[in-house]
C-alpha cells in the first residue's frame, strides 16, 4: 500500500545571492530556521531579522528579498519503505523558479507555483551520513524573467507578473503590498510504493434527469477516470468505486496506465446538493481504490466527499440582449457574494480556521457565490471543501489578470499542465459552479491601450480560447467554462458589454461617484464595489504615526489605490464634507462604502430577472490596508459588511425610481411564493405621518414586482425634513431620502443608552432615540480589541430602539457609549 510520511526536516534557509541593497544585518544572521511549508519572508520574520512588513512602512525595506537567490535544505532518512519498490520526494508547490538537487544532483527545474512536483528517489541517492539524503531547493528570483526583457519587450509586456507562473498579486496590487515571495508554500512528504500507484484521479459527479431533460426524477452519476504509474507490467491491476451505497470496478491489464469507471447512483441515496439558500448540501463518501489482481493487495486510494448537482449557465438571447444566468438542478439562482483574494500575502500561514471564520462571514451575509479571482491562487483543497459543506457555489479563475501575457511555448506548456492538474484537483467538488480564463484581460485589450502597445504580438487571447477550454472539455467535460470576466461572449463584442455576458463596474469609484450606478442594467455583474478603511483598531494596530491623520506617511502607505485617497474624498463629497479629524474622516469613508455598496446591490437586485448576479469586490483582505473589502485582515467587519447583508437579503424591500416617479420594488430569491402586505409612507423627520399607501403584493419565486407609489408620497412638501418608509411582510424596513445628506434637516437626537451584561461575558447595549437618526453604528472594537457588536446602520424613527449584543466585552461603562465609539450619520454634519 502506498505510504505517505511528511518530510521530516529539520529545514534550514541560506543565501546564495544578495538583491540590491541587501541589509547587512539580515545577511549576518543567515542561515536560520525554516518552516515548511513556508516563505522567505516568514522565516526572516520569526528569526527576528526583519520587522513585520505589514507595520508602518516596513515593506518599504524588503524589496532586496525577492531580488535575492534562496536555497533550502534538510537531510531526510534513508530513502524507501520497507518492501518498497519506489520512493518519491512530493513538493505540492514551489514559489516559484526552483532548482531542487539530491546529494548535489540536480533532479527538477520548476518554474510553475500553481503545480506540484515529483522526485523519485531511490538508496542510491543516500550518499549521506547513516544512509541520509540531503536536499537542497534553490529559488531564483521571480523577478528574473521580466528583468531579461529588452526594453521593448518590457514596454510591450510591462507587468513582471505576466512572465512567470505566480500569484500575480505578490507584486504588488491596489490592495496589496509589494512582498515578492519565495519558498515551498505547500506541503512536502515522502511516498513509498509498489506495482503501481494513482497518478491521476478524475472525478466527475453529476445529477441528471431521469428519463431525460423533462423529467421530475433526478439521479446521480459518478465518472472515475484514472491514470497509473507503474513499477512493473507484470500485474494486472483492479480499480473499485464505492459511493453512496453502488460500486463498481474494472480491470486494468498490466500493459495499460488508464482506466474509466462509471457509477449510477440511484437518486433514492443520493439526494442533491444545492447552493445555499435553495436547499441542503448532502455529501457522500467517495472511495476511489486500486488493488493488485495478483496478491489482492491494496496498492493506492483516493478518498473524497462528493455531492450530485447540475450546473448550467443559462444564455438566452431575449429584447434586452442575453441573459447569463446560473442554473442548479434545474431552478435559476440569483448568485448573490463576494469575490475572494488571498486571505494572507503568505498564504501557508492560511488556517483551516482562517478559512473557517471567512467563509462565515460570506455566509452570514446571506452570499451564496464566491468568486476566487485569477490574480491569486488556485485555494487549497480545504476552501473547497468547506465551500461544499456550506453550499457555495464557487467561480473559479484561472491564473491570468490584468496584463497581456506573452505566449511563449514554454509558458502553453506550462498552463496547459497547471490547468489540467488544477482541474483534475477541484472537478469533484459540488461547489465548483463556473471555470473563468481570466480577470480583465479581455478589457486590457478592449480598453487600456494594448493593441496599439502591442501590435501584432499574441497577448494571451490562445490560452482563453484554446487552451484553458481544451483542457476543461478534455478532463471535465461536462463542467461551464467562460473566457474571461468581463466577457460579452464573443471577441467581437465589447468585453463590458452591459447587455449580455458579466461586466465590471468601476466607473463609479474610478470617476463618477456611486449614483452612477444607476445608469446600468447589466445582466450578471461579477465586479463592484467601493473603498473604505479597515475597523479603527485594525487601523491603528498597523500605523503608528503620530498624529494619526488621513494624509500622515502610515495611513497614505496602506492605501495603495492609485489616487485613491482623492477618489475616497471625491466619492464622499455630494454627500459630506471631509472631516478634518481623523475619527471623524473614518466613520465618514466607511459610512459612504456601506452606503455605496447598498445602493448597487439594491439597484442591481431591483431589476430581477434582468439582471441575475451581483458579486462584490471584494470578501476579505491580505494585510491591514484601505480597499473595497467588507472584513478588514485582522477578521473584524467593516459597517459595508452589515450593508451587503442586509441588500443580501433573500426578500428584499427598496424604493427605486421608475417612470418619472418611485416604485416599492420587492425582490424574492427564494424558490416558494412570497406574498402579504405593505406600507408605505411619506414621514417628517419629526416622525409625523404625511401620506400614506398600504399595498397588497404576490412576488414568485426568483423574480422581482414593482409596485408603483402614488405621486402623494413620490413628492416631497420639503425634501430636507421627509423621508419614505415602507413596511414590509417578510422583509426589512427600506428608506428613501429626497435630499442628500447635507442638504437634510437631521435633528440632533438625544440618545439614550443602556448596557446590561449578559450571561458568557456579552453585553447588551439598547440606543433609544428621541428624534429620527439614521445609520447609528456601535465601533465596538474601540472598547477592546476582540469586541464586535452584532448590527450597524440602524435607522430609527422617533422614540424607536436598536439592540446591540456586543462579543468579546465584559462590561461596558455608559459613558463609553458616545462618539467616536457611537455614531450616526447626522454627526458628520458640524
Amino acid at each position: 500500500m502506498l505510504t505517505r510520511t511528511a518530510a521530516p526536516g529539520p529545514w534550514t534557509l541560506h543565501l546564495d545571492t544578495a538583491g540590491p541593497d541587501a541589509d547587512q544585518a539580515v545577511l549576518a544572521g543567515l542561515p536560520v530556521a525554516a518552516t515548511v511549508p513556508g516563505t522567505v519572508h516568514t522565516d526572516l520574520l520569526a528569526a527576528g531579522l526583519i520587522d513585520d512588513p505589514y507595520l508602518d512602512r516596513n515593506e518599504l525595506l524588503t524589496p532586496w528579498i525577492g531580488r535575492s537567490r534562496w536555497r533550502y535544505e534538510t537531510t531526510l532518512p534513508a530513502p524507501g519503505a520497507a518492501g518498497a519498490e519506489r520512493t518519491d520526494l512530493v513538493l505540492d508547490g514551489l514559489d516559484t523558479l526552483a532548482t531542487v538537487s539530491v546529494d548535489g544532483v540536480e533532479r527538477l527545474r520548476t518554474r510553475n507555483m500553481f503545480r506540484s512536483y515529483r522526485v523519485p528517489l531511490d538508496p542510491a541517492d543516500a550518499a549521506g551520513p547513516a544512509g541520509a539524503t540531503h536536499v537542497a531547493v534553490a529559488f531564483d528570483s521571480p523577478w528574473g524573467p521580466f528583468d531579461a526583457l529588452d526594453d521593448e519587450a518590457r514596454r510591450a509586456f510591462d507587468s513582471p507578473s505576466a512572465h512567470v507562473r505566480k500569484m500575480a498579486c505578490n507584486f504588488g496590487w491596489d490592495w496589496g503590498p509589494t512582498l515578492v515571495t519565495a519558498g515551498i508554500w505547500r506541503p512536502v512528504r515522502i511516498e513509498s510504493w509498489s506495482v503501481a500507484r494513482l497518478a491521476e484521479t478524475r472525478v466527475e459527479v453529476r445529477a441528471e434527469r431521469d428519463g431525460g431533460h423533462d423529467a421530475a426524477g433526478w439521479r446521480g452519476v459518478v465518472e472515475v477516470g484514472v491514470e497509473l504509474e507503474r513499477t512493473t507490467t507484470a500485474h494486472d491491476a483492479e480499480l473499485v468505486v464505492r459511493v453512496a451505497g453502488a460500486t463498481a470496478s474494472v480491470v486494468v491489464p498490466a500493459a495499460e496506465t488508464s482506466a474509466q469507471v462509471v457509477v449510477d447512483v440511484p437518486v433514492a441515496e443520493a439526494d442533491l446538493w444545492w447552493p445555499r439558500g435553495s436547499g441542503a448540501q448532502p455529501l457522500h463518501d467517495l472511495e476511489v481504490e486500486l488493488l493488485d489482481r495478483v496478491t489482492g493487495e491494496p496498492l493506492d486510494r483516493d478518498d473524497r466527499r462528493v455531492g450530485f448537482r447540475s450546473v448550467e449557465v443559462r444564455r438566452e438571447a431575449d429584447a434586452d440582449g442575453e441573459s447569463f444566468a446560473f442554473v442548479v438542478n434545474g431552478r435559476p439562482v440569483a448568485a448573490l457574494g463576494f469575490n475572494w483574494i488571498p486571505d494572507d500575502c503568505f498564504p501557508h500561514r492560511v488556517t483551516h480556521d482562517d478559512v473557517a471564520a471567512r467563509l462565515r462571514d460570506a455566509a452570514e451575509a446571506n452570499a451564496n457565490i464566491l468568486r476566487v479571482w485569477g490574480g491569486g491562487l488556485y485555494e487549497s483543497d480545504d476552501f473547497y471543501a468547506q465551500c461544499d459543506e456550506l453550499g457555495f457555489l464557487v467561480w473559479q479563475d484561472f491564473a491570468f489578470a490584468c496584463a497581456p501575457y506573452p505566449e511563449h511555448e514554454w509558458m502553453l506548456q506550462e498552463v496547459e499542465a497547471e490547468a489540467r492538474e488544477n482541474v483534475v484537483r477541484l472537478m469533484s467538488h459540488p461547489s465548483l459552479a463556473i471555470w473563468n480564463g481570466n480577470n480583465e484581460n479581455w478589457l486590457g485589450w478592449d480598453d487600456w491601450g494594448w493593441k496599439e502597445r502591442l501590435g501584432d504580438r499574441p497577448w494571451g487571447e490562445r490560452y482563453y480560447l484554446d487552451v484553458l477550454p481544451r483542457v476543461v472539455a478534455d478532463v471535465s467535460p461536462h463542467a461551464f467554462y467562460w473566457p474571461g470576466s468581463p466577457y460579452s461572449g464573443t471577441p467581437e463584442v465589447y468585453s463590458n458589454d452591459r447587455s449580455r455576458g458579466v461586466v465590471h463596474l468601476w466607473d463609479g469609484w474610478n470617476e463618477q461617484g456611486y449614483q452612477v450606478f444607476l445608469e446600468d442594467r447589466p445582466r450578471f455583474v461579477s465586479e463592484f464595489g467601493w473603498q473604505g478603511p479597515p475597523a479603527w483598531r485594525t487601523l491603528t494596530d498597523a500605523v503608528h504615526d503620530d498624529p494619526l491623520l488621513p494624509d500622515s506617511p502610515g495611513v497614505l502607505h496602506h492605501q495603495k489605490a492609485v489616487d485613491g485617497s482623492l477618489k475616497l474624498a471625491r466619492g464622499l463629497a455630494p454627500y459630506f464634507d471631509e472631516p478634518a479629524d481623523m475619527a471623524g474622516w473614518h466613520w465618514a469613508m466607511q459610512l459612504n462604502q456601506a452606503r455605496a455598496l447598498t445602493f448597487a446591490i439594491e439597484h442591481f437586485r431591483s431589476l430581477r430577472p434582468l439582471n441575475m448576479g451581483s458579486i462584490v469586490w471584494q470578501l476579505n483582505d491580505c494585510w491591514p490596508v484601505a480597499s473595497w473589502a467588507v472584513v478588514d485582515s485582522a477578521g473584524r467587519r467593516r459597517p459595508a459588511w452589515f450593508a451587503v447583508r442586509a441588500a443580501f437579503a433573500p426578500r428584499l424591500a427598496t424604493i427605486q425610481p421608475r417612470d418619472g416617479g418611485l416604485a416599492l420594488v420587492l425582490v424574492n430569491d427564494g424558490h416558494e411564493e412570497w406574498t402579504g402586505s405593505a406600507t408605505v409612507r411619506r414621514v417628517g423627520l419629526d416622525g409625523r405621518v404625511l401620506a400614506e399607501q398600504p399595498v397588497t403584493f404576490a412576488v414568485g419565486p426568483v423574480a422581482g414586482e414593482t409596485l408603483t407609489l402614488d405621486p402623494a408620497l413620490s413628492a416631497p412638501g420639503d425634501a430636507a425634513a421627509e423621508v419614505l418608509v415602507a413596511d414590509v411582510d417578510g422583509a426589512a424596513r427600506a428608506f428613501r431620502y429626497f435630499a442628500v445628506d447635507r442638504e437634510l434637516a437631521y435633528p440632533r437626537p438625544r440618545l439614550e443608552t443602556k448596557a446590561v451584561p449578559l450571561d458568557g461575558g456579552d453585553v447588551e447595549v439598547t440606543v433609544t432615540t428621541d428624534t429620527f437618526v439614521r445609520d447609528l453604528t456601535l465601533h465596538a472594537d474601540r472598547l477592546a480589541a476582540g469586541a464586535a457588536a452584532g448590527e450597524a446602520l440602524v435607522t430609527l424613527l422617533p422614540g424607536e430602539s436598536a439592540t446591540f449584543r456586543v462579543t468579546g466585552l465584559e462590561g461596558v461603562d455608559a459613558e463609553a457609549l458616545a462618539a467616536p465609539v457611537l455614531r450616526h450619520a447626522a454627526d458628520l454634519l458640524g
